[in-house]
């Protein structure tokens, strides 16, 4: 009976390894090819690079992204579904054809915007006209207030907050771009000197007639 027992289990073994190595046959029949290409999309007419377009392969976690100029990159088997999709675009599914020659496809992939449609909201800050009406008309617009508005629109007062509140990023990249352009502009020459600008000296001794230092050195 022990000998029964041990011929079901190298027969069990054997069949077990049978299935195995017919599903791995199964995978490696399977043909791999590298799948690259272009994600582009239309802008003016013309064909332009997308980049930062999810690429992937469906019902895996395999994918990849396009570059700045629009290429991507990636292994599939043949019959896998390629899934292409970006913020703003329509997604496009395409699937690796069995009629490939080789290991090696190319392919291009047109996306299309995509235009979603918000509601109009509209946003008060009160419930209806008529509230605003009864806020309005109860609004205080005493002495007060109206010199405080002006302390606070003076050239002084204004004055203060552009020299204390920094500069914001699209101000300072504005100034730095002058700064670089005025640089390559004079690039390996000498840079114009304001004191033989003649037109500056012109300007200076009217105003020394006129005397304007003068009266801002009695301020």
């Amino acid at each position: 009976m022990s000998r029964n027992i041990i011929t079901s289990s190298f027969l069990v073994v054997f069949l077990l390894m049978g299935i195995q190595v017919s599903a791995q046959k199964q995978i490696d029949s399977v043909k791999v090819v590298q799948f690259s290409g272009l994600v582009v999309t239309e802008q003016a007419g013309n064909a332009v690079p997308l980049p930062y377009t999810n690429i992937g392969v469906k019902g895996t976690s395999r994918g990849t992204v396009s570059e700045m100029n629009g290429f991507f990159s990636l292994a599939g088997r043949v019959g896998e579904t390629i899934v292409f999709s970006h913020l703003g675009y329509q997604t496009v599914e395409f699937e690796i054809p069995d009629t490939i020659q080789g290991n090696l496809y190319s392919f291009i992939q047109i996306m299309s915007q995509d235009s979603v449609l918000l509601p109009i909201a509209t946003i008060y800050p009160w419930p209806s006209k008529e509230y605003f009406d009864i806020e309005f008309l109860a609004m205080d617009v005493s002495d007060e207030m109206r010199e405080r508005a002006k302390e606070n629109l003076a050239e002084n007062a204004l004055m203060k907050l552009r020299e204390a509140v920094p500069a914001d990023g699209v101000e300072a990249g504005n100034i730095y771009l002058k700064e670089q352009a005025q640089a390559n502009y004079y690039q390996g020459q000498f840079k114009p000197q304001r004191i033989f600008d003649l037109a500056a000296w012109a300007k200076f001794i009217e105003a020394w007639k006129r005397g304007d230092f003068k009266r801002k050195k009695k301020e």
